[in-house]
């Protein structure tokens, strides 16, 4: 089975959608808005995290103060 991504235009998306569910053959239609990170993305962020967290346990790389990261807000 493949995944086909499609980008569409806001307009036309939910007559896109419907015509997509009327097909037999189509298994899943799914909608992801451009803003919002796929899981994939928020995994792979996760994954970077924990790799980072463990460096720094380890030494091999310096953690930056708390305060730091809230200046940057």
């Amino acid at each position: 089975m493949k995944e086909v991504t499609v980008q569409i235009p806001d307009k036309k998306h939910e007559l896109f959608i419907e015509m997509m569910k009327s097909l037999s053959f189509v298994k899943k239609v799914k909608t992801v808005d451009e803003d919002e990170p796929t899981k994939e993305e928020i995994l792979e962020g996760i994954r970077q995290a924990v790799k980072e967290v463990n460096l720094i346990k380890q030494g091999k790389l310096k953690a930056r103060p708390v305060q730091d990261l809230l200046d940057e807000l």
